[in-house]
């Protein structure tokens, strides 16, 4: 999902196509694997919020049975999830509030066995009936991820993390926009899904080289 100076690959097309409902939905299952402390778990959620908006944030994260619980009570406008302790990689999650239904449900029909594409067509059809709120306006998701030998999953440290950037405006086209379908470029916004409840600009950094 990383992208060069040049066109995107068409693998690299399918993987961005698979990120958003991905993300919301909270991945395929492996093994249980015990949960980290809760203060490790925001502590490490944090990551991917902006440093201002840290300290008042909602944190989501895992009880040892595997559940999604409210870890922290947060008084501002953004939910940061944490990593699900049954998922190979690292990858926590901050999004505006008004988001949440959206994310809720993508959790709820992965978690009730809705394939990809499902999952999908079912928030399509269910934003265009009013069912499922969307925001009226543009909203923010940052995402933080990382190799798992490169958590201390006790304390919540992460080195050589990567953020990258969605911004959700439900219906948006390219025309409306003026934003391409693809990047041309290293970090270049474009647009996913456009014209549907799901469009979003993508911004993708380029990777920084890993420390020693």
């Amino acid at each position: 999902m990383n992208i060069s100076g040049s066109l995107l690959s068409t693998k690299q097309m399918i993987s961005f196509a698979a990120f958003a409902v991905l993300l919301s939905a909270g991945f395929s299952s492996r093994a249980q694997t015990a949960s980290p402390p809760p203060e490790a778990q925001i502590k490490a959620a944090l990551l991917a919020a902006p440093s201002e908006k840290q300290k008042d944030a909602t944190v989501l994260g895992y009880n040892q049975k595997g559940e999604l619980v409210e870890l922290r009570k947060g008084t501002n406008e953004m939910v940061c999830l944490a990593d699900d302790p049954n998922q190979k990689g690292f990858s926590v999650s901050c999004y505006h509030r008004e988001l949440d239904p959206f994310m809720a449900r993508g959790r709820e029909l992965k978690k009730a066995g809705k394939a990809s594409k499902e999952i999908f067509d079912t928030r399509e059809q269910e934003a265009k009936s009013g069912k499922l709120k969307m925001p009226k306006q543009a909203s923010t998701l940052f995402v933080y991820t990382a190799e798992d030998d490169q958590v201390n999953p006790e304390t919540g440290e992460v080195k050589d993390g990567y953020l990258r950037y969605v911004v959700y405006i439900p219906y948006a086209t390219a025309e409306s926009t003026g934003l391409p379908l693809k990047p041309e470029a290293p970090a270049m916004p474009w647009i996913m899904h456009p014209g549907t409840h799901g469009a979003h600009i993508m911004i993708s950094p380029p990777k920084e080289k890993a420390t020693e």
